[in-house]
């Protein structure tokens, strides 16, 4: 199936592609769905897709034939196996959305296809008229356009002491819910190349920002790729959250890269740092979702 540029350009409010996510606005185009159309089916990667850091092929999908397309409105829903399965819903329109119709449609979708899980994403240029019991977050942009200050205290997890790479395990443990245990499982095993950056005090981990790689995206722009970031309950209000990002910004610019894309939750405390250093919000993203009887 292809897409008519004229139909979708004016419905796409946030830059916001199925299966890859948010898009620097400079990169989107019709080529760019054109891609992700035709890698339907195959497992293959797009070069410029950072899925591909975490596995040999690529799981989400878009369900071509369940694409509703026309003037003023696109639907494209995308299926992924993970877990139990996963249908989302990606509405795109300058209309606000009739939510349990879309909903509905969703959760027969992903019951077709034996997926436990329907999502419902549409896209605002403003934080507003949020649903009860969605979840709201903000794209927000970092170029790089001067010069990064470094931060001496943070260092590459590797270059601790022993003693102090051995806490990670405790931080990764009290961190599960953002990802570092998954990292660590990784570190341990030798799959994670590229620097973890982490704070210590009291010569153990209390905070880390990781892993930072780099990418070309699809008009071949260097970007910082989105990393895994936290800091201890029990050490936050002392700005290590702000040190570490402040760290990990120096790295993608020393390193090349010209810019970040991040999706940070409304309002929480990543968002709000965000925002105090200067990001530029691209919009939003709302994201329902309801179960299936689908086993």
């Amino acid at each position: 199936m292809e897409l008519d540029w004229d139909w979708l350009r004016p419905v796409l409010t946030v830059p916001y592609v199925p299966t890859l996510g948010p898009i620097h606005p400079d990169a989107l185009g019709p080529g760019l769905f054109a891609e992700v159309l035709a890698v339907v089916g195959t497992g293959r990667f797009l070069a410029h897709d950072k899925d591909q850091r975490w596995s040999p092929e690529k799981d989400e999908r878009v369900l071509t034939a369940e694409i509703v397309h026309r003037p003023g409105l696109t639907l494209i829903p995308t299926l992924t196996r993970r877990g139990r399965g996963c249908v989302k819903l990606h509405h795109y329109s300058t209309q606000a959305p009739n939510l349990p119709d879309l909903l509905d449609t969703a959760a027969k979708i992903a019951a077709d296809h034996g997926a436990q899980t329907a999502r419902v994403l549409w896209f605002q240029t403003a934080a507003q008229a949020v649903p009860v019991g969605a979840a709201c977050t903000r794209v927000q942009l970092k170029q790089f356009t001067h010069d990064e200050v470094p931060q001496a205290v943070v260092r590459d997890l590797r270059e601790h002491p022993e003693a102090v790479v051995a806490t990670f395990a405790d931080f990764a443990k009290q961190m599960a819910a953002v990802g570092f245990a998954f990292l660590w499982d990784r570190f341990q095993a030798g799959r994670l190349d590229s620097p973890l950056l982490t704070l210590t005090s009291g010569n153990r981990v209390v905070g880390a920002i990781g892993p930072m790689e780099i990418m070309k995206d699809p008009v071949g722009a260097a970007r910082l790729l989105p990393q895994y970031f936290g800091v201890l309950p029990d050490q936050r209000g002392h700005g290590h959250g702000r040190t570490l990002w402040r760290a990990a910004m120096h790295w993608g610019q020393a390193n090349g890269a010209a810019y970040q894309l991040l999706q940070t939750e409304l309002s929480g405390a990543s968002d709000r740092l965000c925002q105090a250093e200067g990001l530029a919000s691209l919009g939003f993203i709302l994201t329902a979702s309801t179960s299936t009887d689908a086993a």
